[in-house]
Parts: structure tokens; sequence; C-alpha cells
């Protein structure tokens, strides 16, 4: 069947949003193409490690963690962009937030999984994940990790999949294809004041639950390092130090993810600047939070000059990893602050600027947290030495393209802005919010 070529820009409210899947333009295969085949030379590395062994990695006594972990760390900090951002917006009742909740809720279980995957790589036999389930000791902050992250991935799979229903529905109701799988996972669903009730209570459940469960979630990621006698991790700044990086991340993740979309699909009239005016100001107050954070973790190393902790910072500040160091300053606060502190320069482009630069600063950040401390241990070890190895480069590169492939799949196949939440806005938002300010006053 051949479908008419339509301008993106001249379609309906309601078109635009279901345009991508009902319409697929060909520089979708080629976006697709290239993710898979970037995703695909990661999978082949992976496979040639398992092959050979970590032998082929940088890995070596006593750096025993290296990239593997630190994207570990980089990709669960960036799912707290979704769930818990979402959750907070509505509770708040933020009128704003109708149009970003879906992209947002998206990537948290997508880099939920991506993230999952790294412990994996990082034991070199994968089969030996198992042993966790085999002889499970919970004194071990590792299981406390894969309950913590299997939680939160069931919680925000639930909490993406319950407010897509609705628009599950408006596809079936459209004839959209397939319609056999949006018949199965609408499930019955026919907007009956019933049904309505019962999802808007499933919704707000899942909203309570999923923060607390979002803040545990990089808590006990952070335990995994503080619960050692390793120099600048035994710390107890470092779970809401990791808390607020994450979230600094998964912001600045989002408004990445806000400005492609708006731009590859046409849906300027749902991204609005307002948007990333306002995700913008979110962005420089978890900026001043980072830089406070990272003052506080400095000052009391430097303060305290236990011999071991200072060889690290002499390292990170002045050393070998200075330029990693000052790099992450660079991108984490010289960089954004500036962008985000002046409305002028708050704008889709300023904000997306920022948002990038942020990225890079906190995977480096993540860098600074792992390969210092071990390189230099607190045990008479000979100093190490880590440089990440062309295979572990590539499992990089395709764990990232596999994460773009999944979203741009899930584009494809389902609204990324919620059709029935728009709706909702333009019938009751302004009502709502009308009273609200009345009840203010």
């Amino acid at each position: 069947m051949n479908i008419p070529k339509v301008n993106p820009k001249e379609l309906g409210p309601e078109e635009k949003i279901v345009a991508p899947i009902e319409r697929t333009r060909k520089e979708f295969w080629i976006v697709v193409s290239i993710l898979g085949f970037f995703a695909l030379t990661g999978f082949l590395a992976w496979m040639w490690q398992i092959r050979y062994g970590l032998g082929v990695t940088g890995l070596n006594q006593p750096v025993y963690w290296g990239i593997y972990i630190i994207d570990f760390v980089f990709f669960i900090g960036i799912s707290h962009a979704g769930t818990l951002i979402s959750a907070i917006l509505r509770a708040t009742k933020a009128e704003w937030r109708r149009t970003i909740t879906r992209s947002a809720e998206m990537i948290t279980v997508l880099v939920l999984i991506i993230g999952g995957i790294q412990p994996i790589i990082d034991l070199g036999r994968p089969d030996r994940i198992a042993n966790i389930l085999y002889h499970p000791h919970l004194r071990s902050p590792l299981l406390w990790d894969v309950i913590s992250i299997t939680t939160y991935l069931i919680g925000s799979t639930t909490y993406l999949y319950l407010p897509l229903i609705p628009d599950l529905a408006i596809l079936r109701d459209r004839g959209t294809k397939p319609r056999w799988l949006y018949r199965i996972l609408a499930l019955g669903f026919r907007g009956t004041e019933r049904q309505w009730k019962i999802l808007h209570r499933l919704m707000t459940i899942m909203m309570v639950i999923i923060i607390p469960i979002a803040v545990s979630v990089h808590t006990v990621v952070s335990w995994v390092f503080s619960m050692t006698i390793q120099p600048f991790w035994h710390s107890t700044i470092f779970g809401p130090f990791f808390v607020a990086g994450a979230i600094f991340s998964g912001i600045a993740a989002l408004i990445v993810a806000m400005a492609l979309i708006r731009r590859i699909y046409y849906l300027e009239d749902y991204f609005k600047p307002v948007h990333f005016n306002n995700l913008g100001l979110l962005l420089l107050v978890m900026a001043l939070i980072w830089a406070y954070f990272i003052i506080a973790e400095h000052l009391t190393s430097y303060y305290g000059a236990e011999p071991a902790e200072m060889k690290i910072f002499y390292d990170k500040l002045f050393g070998r990893y200075k330029f990693a160091f000052w790099g992450m300053i660079l991108t984490n606060f010289i960089i954004p602050v500036p962008i985000l502190a002046f409305k002028k320069t708050r704008t889709v482009t300023g904000t997306t600027i920022a948002s990038l630069s942020v990225l890079i600063g906190m995977w480096l950040e993540r860098y600074q947290i792992v390969v210092p401390t071990l390189v230099n241990p607190r045990l008479p070890y000979e100093r190490g030495v880590y440089f990440p190895s062309v295979v572990e480069w590539l499992i990089f590169i395709g764990c990232g393209a596999f994460f773009l492939l999944l979203y741009v799949l899930f584009t494809k196949f389902f609204p990324i802005v919620s059709i029935w939440e728009i709706k909702e806005g333009r019938e009751y938002g302004l009502k709502e919010t009308e009273e609200r300010v009345k009840s203010y006053l």
C-alpha cells in the first residue's frame, strides 16, 4: 500500500503524534541501520571478550573495575530522568509535564536495561551471575543492587505502561497497524468512567511507590563503593552525592532526548521553549548542588590529610587524571551554569548544549570515582595503571547505540507524547489550574 507523502508540519495535533507510527520515512530506516550496525559491533566485541577472556580488556590487578562499572553507574544514574522526575511532576500537578512524561519514563526503562547488562559484561563469564541466586548473601551490597534495580525496573515498566493504555486503545480504534498488538496491550480499555477511575488510582499508587524506590536505587549503587575501605570511597556522603548526580545527569538526558524528538518528528507544538526553560532551571539547581558535593568531598579529604587519600587527591587534581578532573569541572559547572543562569541563553539550543556538556561531565565524574581509587589502593599493592582497550570502547559504543535503537523503535510503535493527557489538559487543565490558584489566594 502506497502511503501518500504528507508534510508533517501541516498535520493536526493528534495526527502529528501518531504520524511517526503510521508513516515510516526512509530516514527512519537509515537511522535504524546505523544504530543497528554499532550495536552489532558492540555485541561482537562482547562475544570476542567471552571467547578470549577479560585479558582483552585493560582490567588488571588492582584495577578490577573499569569502563563497564563506570557505564553501570552512568546509565543507572540517567534512569532517574524518567520515573523520578515524572512522578514528582505528576504529584505536584505541574501542567507543563503532560508532553514530556512519556519520553522521560521511556528513558528510565531502557537505560535500566542497558545499565543492568554492564555488571554481567564485567564478569567475563555471564554464567556467574547465577551465583547471586544460588548463593545469596544478604550482607553483600551487590545483592542489594540486584534486588533494588530489579524492583526499580519492574516498577518503572509498570509506571510507563499504565498511562500508555489509553493511547494504545486510541491506536487500536484508529486501525493503526499492527492492530493485534494494540488490541492485546490495550487490555480492553474503552474509556468508561469505571476504567478511568481504576487507571488513575493505579497511577497514583505507582507514583507514590516509585519515588522512594528511585531514590533507594542509586543510594544502594553508592553503597557498593562506600562500604569498602578504599580511599575516597569510604564516605557517608556517597549516598546523597550519587542520588544528586543521578538526577543531574537524568535531567540532561531528558532535555537532549526532547530536543531530538522535537526536531526529528516536528513536535515543536508539544516540546515548547517553556519546557526547556523549566527543565533548564532544574538542571541549574542540580548543577549547584553537584558543585557543593564535589567541594565537600574534596575539602574534607584534604582537611583530614590521610596519606592514602592524599595520593588520590593530588593524582586527580594535579597528576595523571588532572585532565579528566578539570574537564569534569568544565563540563559540569563552568559551561552549563552561565548558559542556564540567564533567561536569554536558557533557550532550546542553550539548554541542549548545556545538557550535552553535563552528560560528558557526568561520565567523567564516574571515571574519576572508579579509576583513581583503584590505581592507588590502600593495600600494599603496586600502583596500578588502567587504559581501556578497543574492546571496551566498542562495547561502550555498542551499548549506547543499542539504547538509542530501542528508543527509536519505541517511537515507531508507541506515541512518544501522551495523547490522552494532552486532551485532558485542554479540557480540564485550565480549569484545575484556575481553581488551584484561587485556593492559594
